[in-house]
């Protein structure tokens, strides 16, 4: 065989001949290109920092009695090796995962997919690893298999985004062995932690904002009825007229799509041009709103000079809309956030109770006084 090309020559002192006569070859010595490569352990960190090995996990795990000076050497020497904590190698040594689980539809949506972004920011700013399980089907068997998919990976706790009442139905018969935080509008079960964005009173904002502004009722243009969101809107919006000895008029029943805004927006462009419809919409989400905004600009209804429209969720981009849209802002970061420290106390073996969020009102120029 050939040498390898890294292995080093003796000097030539001619062949080398034993008993037998026969030239034996040279060995070949191992330089350290040619020896194996492992990853940085914390023991090189520690010996690169001049310090010992448990200062190196202190400063990891970022433990206060640390001094600044040492904690800085070590992370400078961390950085310098490019050392990554051996994740298996913890989970084995402490029995912890630093893992959660998160059990989500898969929905596109604005809402569903702004909570779950903020959810896995959340437990990344933590330290903690998330998995995601995205299902079609809300049944007891597709949940079984779920929860059986996170106790395989030991995740410590578990966060479902529950924004239609089949799912926050089948998380009922989770059992899971470990906490389970249900982000979910409406009433849930005591079996898990209930956090969520305060829906009813969001609508309450936007509905008492239509009629301080001297409208008579709000027409309502409300979300699928299978929605828990679009069910707490609806009775938000409801109560306010009922407090107020107003009788609400016929909620319009649509679903999330600008087209079916667009729709709606249409027949009651109709109505407004004859003097005969609403004065003030109040929409379950802003793309519904924002298919209204096009069908009144088509059909020559001027917002707000003729009709105020507000929305939900405050989108991105709904500043841009023309006019620029009036609407309720749901806070996802703090709900991400929430959720994380909700678990996180409940795994440590605190008691948590349910948390409602507070919305806020977006003023923008889509609403103003009647007609």
């Amino acid at each position: 065989m050939n040498e390898p090309a890294t292995a080093e020559r003796p000097a030539d002192t001619g062949s080398a001949v034993g008993r037998s006569g026969a030239a034996t070859a040279a060995v070949p010595t191992v330089t350290p290109a040619t020896r194996p490569v492992r990853p940085p352990a914390m023991s090189d960190v520690a010996a690169l920092a001049g310090v010992s090995h448990q200062t190196v996990s202190r400063v990891l795990n970022e433990h206060p009695s640390v001094r600044e000076d040492t904690r800085r050497r070590v992370l400078d020497a961390i950085a310098t090796l490019g050392y990554r904590r051996n994740v298996a190698a913890r989970a084995l040594a402490t029995a912890r995962s630093a893992t959660i689980g998160v059990v989500t539809t898969g929905s596109g949506l604005f809402g569903p997919a702004s909570t779950l972004i903020a959810v896995e920011e959340a437990a990344r700013e933590q330290g903690w690893y998330v998995s995601v399980a995205t299902i079609r089907q809300y049944d007891g068997v597709t949940m079984h298999r779920v929860l059986d998919h996170f106790m395989d990976q030991a995740v410590e706790g578990i966060v479902v985004i529950a924004p239609q009442a089949d799912v926050a139905e089948a998380v009922h018969e989770f059992r899971a062995p470990v906490p389970v935080v249900l982000i979910a509008a409406g009433e849930t079960e005591a079996a898990t932690i209930p956090l969520a964005v305060d829906q009813r009173l969001g609508a309450r904002l936007a509905t008492e904002y239509l009629l301080d502004l001297g409208h008579e009722s709000v027409l309502h243009v409300s979300g699928p009825g299978d929605w828990l969101d679009a069910v707490e809107r609806e009775a938000g919006w409801r109560s306010v007229h009922e407090e107020r000895g107003i009788t609400p008029p016929d909620p319009v029943g649509a679903d999330w799509t600008a087209d079916r805004g667009y729709q709606v927006g249409l027949g009651l462009a109709d109505q407004i041009r004859t003097g005969e419809g609403p004065t003030a919409v109040f929409a379950a989400n802003d793309h519904l709103a924002l298919g209204m905004l096009r069908a009144f600009w088509e059909r020559g209804v001027s917002v707000p000079r003729d009709v105020s429209v507000v929305g939900f969720d405050d989108v991105a981009g709904s500043g841009h809309f023309v006019p620029p849209l009036t609407t309720v802002r749901q806070p996802f970061d703090e709900l991400g956030r929430r959720s994380v420290a909700l678990l996180l106390e409940a795994v440590a073996g605190a008691q948590v109770g349910a948390e409602l969020i507070a919305p806020m009102l977006v003023e923008r120029a889509s609403a103003g006084p009647p007609p």
